[in-house]
């Protein structure tokens, strides 16, 4: 898996908390954060590493999962 600076660490663990917050149970159950943390990587990865590119990818992430979209 490819290492990224200490920001974009931060940036994804920032977005995954948030978009999971309002998730029952504090967060969701633990399949769909990690859903949400795989497409968070992958666009990191694509470089997409500011907070409002990976606020919008996990977005659209938890959206498909709320309708029932494969990931």
């Amino acid at each position: 898996m490819k290492q990224f600076d200490e920001r974009t660490t931060a940036n994804l663990d920032v977005v995954l908390d948030e978009m999971c917050r309002d998730l029952p149970n504090g967060g969701g159950d633990h399949e769909t954060r990690k859903l949400i943390a795989r497409k968070l990587l992958q666009a990191a990865q694509q470089g997409k590493k500011t907070l409002g590119a990976l606020e919008r990818v996990a977005r659209r992430a938890l959206q498909g999962i709320l309708e029932g979209r494969p990931a």
